[in-house]
């Protein structure tokens, strides 16, 4: 992040090793956008869950 534009925000996929793929002053820092990320992704997931058990398509199989 020392290369990067002061802007750019850090993006990641957890879970994430802290110390081995990320720093934790990366993962903790005023850039990082990773627990947003996450909690996105949980609803995301969520949606995709009740689409899949209300759909009539795959609740006949």
């Amino acid at each position: 992040m020392k290369l990067a534009k002061p802007n750019a925000l850090f993006t990641y996929c957890l879970p994430a090793h802290r110390g081995e793929e990320v720093v934790d002053t990366v993962i903790d820092g005023p850039n990082s956008v990773i627990f947003d990320e996450a909690a996105n992704c949980l609803h995301t997931q969520k949606a995709i869950l009740a689409w899949y058990l209300h759909d009539p398509f795959f609740s006949a199989q």
